[in-house]
């Protein structure tokens, strides 16, 4: 079940809300939300439900066992015993043994067959959706528990609430037992609250009913017709408009997931900030998916020694495993280093330039933009690829290199005034001009004049989404896969 489809928006949100609403305490508010999660993830796979409940078995009782055999130091930290560490250590294994297991098992059966030639059997394994997401807020707890930055949670109905909610429970954002710990157990829902997060999810529907299935139309149409189709035109925009598919699919999904947050008293992590503003590629990493980039940061590129030792082979780790996080193909793995190759080139060279000048002058400001959307968007092409060869194949055609004699179409099959309409409003947005101009807009109307202007837009941004909707055209959830 998406959040844009029917069945999500016409029944199981108005349920949830309605029945959240009428019951009276947290416990029964909590029990109901565990067990419409529950239902949430068995929707379409009822088959792994087990595996989400094995998940919170597994960190549960390591939280505890952690917090029992470690030993207080007398001054908020504790000291780590052998057994505390035997723990955590046995929780990490588990929790990323059944993520290899369900999301890499087949990738490694293949890519031995394709090394040494071996014919080891395929399993075909399917992949539980939104696996790698709440297997890492799981172990995040475990570990946070481990350092002492929160509380062990003894209730196993209010750890089991954390891992499995069901906003954030498939796509993100990957959200920290620390930063939801005092609303699992003592939370209250305001008016203003509801309203926010309901304007919050309409947008977020927008973003991914409107401007991401657009474009999601127009990239996977040229990616289907095949390279040989491409001029050079259309593999721009292709790559253009998967580039602003991805974004507005992840972003609008985590939208609605913050939104819902808010109508439930949760109040989630923000996870984008604008990112194709970026300079560079060290500031598009700290602007995209953000609660994936810190949770590598502090669990895994920090103890590994972080600036302190070995920085640039820290950092071709992080973004190595961000691109394994992503998927089990070797394309991710590609992207993932594409990506770490430029911000070690970028922190080579700002070591090197750190006495001089600062400042960049407009010229400078424009050209790091133009920089930084040009790696992004070649990463992206290896990203959406099918294997490494694919998206090589792919840049060359943007690059006018191996161009087919006869392709099978123009730019303007696949372009036409709406798909035009709907690339300028997304760029609009991507740069904040529509920020700016609420912002001008609520200074100079009185505010009833700009609610009414606000709540206006919202409610043509719905209509105009769950139009989009029934309708029936293609509805994909790119992340759903990771």
């Amino acid at each position: 079940m998406v959040f844009s489809s029917t069945a999500f928006l016409f029944f199981f949100l108005p349920v949830t809300l309605l029945v959240y609403y009428l019951l009276r305490g947290i416990p029964a508010k909590n029990a109901w939300l565990l067990a419409v999660s529950i239902i949430f993830f068995g929707w379409s796979q009822p088959q792994y439900v087990w595996i989400i409940l094995a998940s919170i078995i597994i960190n549960y009782l390591s939280a505890i066992l952690v917090d029992r055999f470690q030993k207080d130091n007398g001054d908020a930290k504790a000291i780590h015993t052998t057994a505390s560490k035997l723990v955590l250590a046995i929780s990490v294994c588990a929790n990323l043994g059944l993520l290899f297991y369900f999301k890499y098992f087949d990738f490694v059966i293949e890519s031995v067959n394709s090394i040494t030639g071996s014919k080891f059997e395929l399993q075909n394994i399917v992949l539980p959706i939104g696996i790698s997401f709440f297997t890492f807020q799981g172990m995040s707890y475990v570990i946070d528990v481990f350092r002492r930055d929160v509380e062990v949670q003894k209730n196993p109905f209010k750890t089991a609430l954390y891992i499995v909610l069901f906003p954030q429970l498939i796509a993100g954002p990957i959200v920290r037992y620390r930063d939801i710990e005092i609303e699992v157990s003592d939370r209250s829902v305001s008016i203003p609250d509801i309203s926010s997060g309901i304007t919050r999810f309409i947008i977020g529907l927008g973003k991914k009913a409107i401007i991401a299935n657009t474009m999601a139309e127009i990239a996977d149409g040229i990616w289907t017709a095949g390279i040989s189709n491409n001029t050079v035109a259309i593999a721009w925009l292709g790559s253009i408009a998967y580039s602003l598919q991805i974004f507005y699919d992840f972003s609008g999904y985590s939208d609605m997931a913050i939104g819902i947050g808010k109508m439930l008293g949760f109040h989630f992590c923000e996870n984008f900030d604008r990112p194709y503003i970026s300079k560079d590629i060290t500031e598009f990493w700290r602007r995209w998916h953000m609660s994936l980039s810190t949770w590598f940061r502090d669990y895994v590129y920090i103890p590994l020694g972080g600036n302190r030792k070995h920085l640039y082979r820290n950092l071709l780790t992080i973004f190595l495993l961000t691109g394994l996080w992503h998927g089990a193909a070797w394309h991710y793995v590609f992207w993932g280093l594409w990506n770490g190759v430029f911000i070690v080139i970028e922190r080579l060279l700002r070591s090197k330039n750190k006495n001089k000048n600062k400042e960049k002058n407009p010229v400078q400001t424009i050209l790091s933009h133009i920089y930084a959307l040009l790696v992004i968007n070649f990463g992206w092409v290896l990203f959406r690829a099918d294997t490494i060869t694919d998206g090589i194949g792919y840049m060359k055609t943007m690059l006018g290199m191996g161009l087919s004699q006869t392709p099978g179409f123009t730019i303007f099959w696949y372009i036409n005034r709406w798909v035009i309409f709907i690339m300028i409003v997304a760029v609009l947005d991507i740069t904040g001009i529509f920020k700016k101009l609420t912002g001008k807009i609520s200074m100079t109307l009185p505010k009833t004049g700009y609610t009414i202007i606000k709540y206006g837009f919202v409610f043509v941004v719905f209509i105009l989404a769950i139009m989009r909707v029934l309708s029936g055209t293609y509805n994909p959830f790119i992340y759903f896969q990771f």
